[in-house]
Formats: C-alpha cells, structure tokens, sequence
C-alpha cells in the first residue's frame, strides 16, 4: 500500500492533488479542519478508482492535533504515509501597516510549525530504511515578494526555507520538496477581464490550472533522485516582479 497524507484535501487545489494521486494508485488519508465530504471531482476520482480512503479532522492551528495527526492515520490504515503534501494554508490579508504579532503566530502556526512538524514526525516513525517523501506547497510570490498578504507571505517564505533545512537534515529517510503555485484558482474577487489581462501578463501568456500543480506534486512523489528543490507553477510569474497582489492589479 502507497499512501498519501493530503492536509486541506478536500476542496479547490488540495482536492485536485488528492484526485491525481487517486487516478495513480494512492490510498488516501484526506485532512481539513472541517469539510469531510470530497468536492465533486475528487468524489468522482476516488469512485472511479475504488481508491481507499479516510477523512481526518484536524486543526492546525493546534500543536497538540498536529502531532496526534500521524498516530490516528496509523490506527485507521495500519501504516504511516509514504508521502505527506502539505497544502492547507492559512490565508488572511494583512500589510506592514495593520500586522499584528497574533497574525503573524497564527499564519506561522498553520503554514510553517505544522508542515515541519508532521515532517520531523513521521521522520521519527518510520524505520531507518524506509524512504518517503514531503512535498510543500508554497507560493510564487516567495520570489518576488510585495508586501500585500504580509503574514501570508513571511509564512511561506519561511517554508521554502524550512524545505531546503528540512531535505538536508532527514536525507536520505525523506525527501523534501515544494511545489509553488501561481494565481490558480480565482476568488469570487476578481473580474473575468482582470483574469484575462493577468494572463497576458505571465510569460507563456497562462495561469496554471489545478491539474498542473497536481502534476508537480506526483512527479515529485517519486523522484527518488530529487530532494530540496521547490518547482514553480505559475505561467512564469516569479520571473517577473510585480507591485501589487494580483487581486489589487488593474492591468
């Protein structure tokens, strides 16, 4: 048995993610802080590939959830993941002048603590000659930052460094990696001609679709030969800085 731990595995990219895992083969331990019923394509994916599954509510936020996450899939599956995705987020907007101390814990608890946390775990479960791996999701604005999503931001700048810290230290057990993501799935703020614009900003002229991060994080899942590397998926966006969060951008 394979099996994938997906944090936030229910809905919009994490849902993607689990739903590619799904078509290859993967047993699947879905996390969320409260959804417990798949969104639509995932629910399709997981009937159509008989995949064995279980939901798992945790709050991230919560160190003592965290590092109970990993012994209550062990008791469920009777094994701990080969792979962990940690894609939950905490997203809260916030600038240098309105951040508060207790954004900055909060957004550094979910985004940052819980990632290295369930990594160092199941580092300490496993045999020593077992090999897993740990994908990240981050975020291209690690690249070039702005300072919109202030908290947000500083967070996943944290976890790209954790990733290349934490690929050194559990080598050769684990293997860590990150995937970064553009703009990929739009919220209900953006306007259709905004989001046509924006693409015309990106250097292939796109913004990535679900799938396209899926396929990062499963190539990953088996690159015995790669470890400490973050893959962006963003149309190219990190290779260009921009002065404002895509939301805020009239283009």
């Amino acid at each position: 048995m394979t099996l994938a731990l997906v944090t936030g595995g229910f809905r919009r990219v994490g849902a993607a993610i689990a739903a590619r895992l799904a078509n290859d083969g993967w047993t699947l331990a879905l996390h969320s802080r409260k959804q417990v019923e798949p969104e639509a394509d995932l629910a399709i994916a997981l009937h159509a590939n008989q995949t064995k599954w279980h939901g798992f509510r945790a709050d991230l936020a919560n160190g003592d959830e965290v590092l109970n996450l990993l012994p209550r899939i062990h008791a469920h599956f009777g094994a701990y993941p080969n792979l962990i995705v940690n894609n939950a987020s905490m997203f809260i907007w916030d600038n240098p002048e309105n951040v508060t101390p207790q954004a900055l814990a909060a957004h550094h608890g979910v985004n940052v603590s819980a990632p290295v946390i369930l990594a160092c775990s199941l580092a300490n479960y496993i045999g020593d000659e077992a090999r897993v791996s740990v994908v990240n999701i981050l975020d291209q604005r690690i690249r070039q930052p702005n300072s919109d999503q202030l908290s947000y931001t500083l967070s996943k700048q944290a976890l790209a460094a954790a990733t290349d810290t934490l690929a050194r230290s559990l080598a050769p057990k684990v293997r860590v990696n990150a995937v970064a993501p553009g703009l990929t799935l739009a919220t209900d703020d953006y306007r259709p001609a905004q989001l046509a614009a924006l693409e015309t900003e990106m250097p292939l002229g796109l913004l990535p679709d679900p799938e396209d991060i899926a396929d990062a994080v499963a190539w990953l899942s088996t690159a015995r030969a790669t470890t400490g590397q973050t893959i962006f998926v963003d149309g190219g966006a990190s290779l260009k800085s921009f002065p404002r969060d895509f939301v805020f951008m009239d283009v």
